[in-house]
């Protein structure tokens, strides 16, 4: 069986230290199924830069030492990645301003990796976003990318 390799976004860095959020204990979880071997965790540099604009110095740097302790690969962002993220704007799957989100699901629609985990389900972890960016994937020659949340990622793997 195929590890099945998912793309941690910015919101599962910060529920991983958010103590008071109901999704603290699965974030943790999923990180820790991560380290072992249940998942090929990955993020980018979108993610980081995300980070670097939004956490102050002392949690972004917990945040970041996330990714070495838990063998987290960066993708290197891309023009093909911003090209796709704006198609996904243009076409409305996710609104206009939420770049941020359409680049990290652009990121895992170019890198061919299965699901994108998020806690954002403002913007990322809807049904109206899935459905167009599949269509939108396809129509460009990407395969569908999976969106979930980490209970729902969790709660597959023990199916």
């Amino acid at each position: 069986m195929q590890i099945p390799k998912i793309y941690l976004e910015t919101t599962m860095f910060n529920y991983y230290f958010d103590t008071d959020r109901d999704a603290h204990a699965d974030t943790v979880t999923l990180f820790e199924e991560c380290a072992a071997g249940k998942f090929e965790p990955y993020t980018s540099d979108y993610t980081l830069e995300e980070l670097e604009r939004t956490a102050d110095a002392e949690k972004r740097e917990k945040m970041l030492k996330l990714i070495e302790r838990f063998n987290i690969t960066v993708l290197t962002k891309s023009d093909e990645a911003n090209e796709l993220a704006d198609k996904y704007i243009l076409e409305g799957a996710l609104p206009p301003g939420s770049l941020s989100d359409a680049r990290h699901i652009a990121i895992t629609s170019i890198s061919g990796l299965d699901t994108i985990v998020s806690l954002n389900f403002n913007h990322i972890v809807r049904a109206k976003t899935a459905r167009l960016t599949e269509a939108i994937n396809r129509i460009r020659g990407y395969h569908a990318v999976s969106i979930d949340s980490p209970m729902g990622v969790l709660s597959n793997e023990k199916a």
